[in-house]
């Protein structure tokens, strides 16, 4: 096993262990299903169908947003706070496997959450008319936003040993990225297709909710995704040497 499959399993069974793992999956799980079941009991019943679906994907896309920005704090800023860094620092590990393999596990153990909702889609499926591919999509898409999130959660987390000061990087970052799309709207071309194209999730995450891939979703979602680690990487190339 390389260095970054120990970090990997070393960082996912930290989640596993830790109260943090528990407590981010329960309230995501609980907002997800109050959120899906209140929406349906609201619903007609013409709308059991792809549409309740891909609103799910809609709001679960939200709770895998703060998801992905609590489970990301822990990953360097906690390392730095309780010491443990140094242990990494001294040792023959890469600073990129060690960025690899956080990130890594804060995706597997965010997947494995999204996967617990499952049963919600499967519920729409009884009733309604919706396909497997649009399924499938759906949870695609929540890896794909989840993961660049984490990213951006990476780089937050590798800027300083405070969490606090983590937890305000990142979510200032990723509220930009949202906000990006209300910016497209306030201003006329060419700056509105700049600004639309940077747009986190009204841009690139509906094909996803309706069961659609597009190249340039995919290709968005994971440019940003490396660029953000790749930023995490040089953050603390440039740390370790202070």
């Amino acid at each position: 096993m390389g260095a970054t499959g120990i970090i990997f399993r070393r960082e996912f069974n930290a989640y596993v262990r830790a109260p943090i793992g528990y407590i981010v999956g329960a309230v995501v799980l609980f907002l997800d299903g109050l959120l899906f079941f209140g929406y349906i009991l609201g619903a007609d019943a013409q709308m059991l169908s792809g549409y309740v679906l891909s609103e799910f994907f809609y709001f679960a896309s939200g709770m895998t947003t703060i998801a992905a920005v609590v489970l990301s704090l822990r990953l360097i800023a906690e390392e730095r706070q309780t010491g443990t860094q140094l242990l990494l620092d001294t040792s023959p590990v890469r600073d990129r496997e060690i960025v690899l393999g956080k990130f890594l596990a804060a995706l597997a153990f965010l997947s494995a959450l999204n996967a617990a909702t499952i049963y919600m889609p499967l519920l729409i499926m009884v009733n309604g008319k919706i396909t497997i591919g649009q399924i499938v999509a759906g949870y695609v898409g929540l890896t794909l936003i989840g993961g660049a999130v984490l990213a951006i959660g990476i780089f937050g987390s590798a800027l300083s040993r405070s969490q606090l000061v983590a937890a305000v990087v990142t979510s200032v970052i990723t509220s930009m990225f949202y906000l990006f799309w209300q910016i497209s709207e306030a201003v006329e071309y060419p700056l509105s297709s700049f600004f639309s194209a940077l747009a986190i999730h009204q841009r690139h995450f509906p094909g996803f909710q309706q069961g659609i891939y597009h190249l340039r979703d995919i290709v968005y979602y994971l440019s940003l995704t490396w660029f953000f680690l790749y930023l995490a990487t040089r953050t603390m190339e440039a740390k370790r040497w202070e």
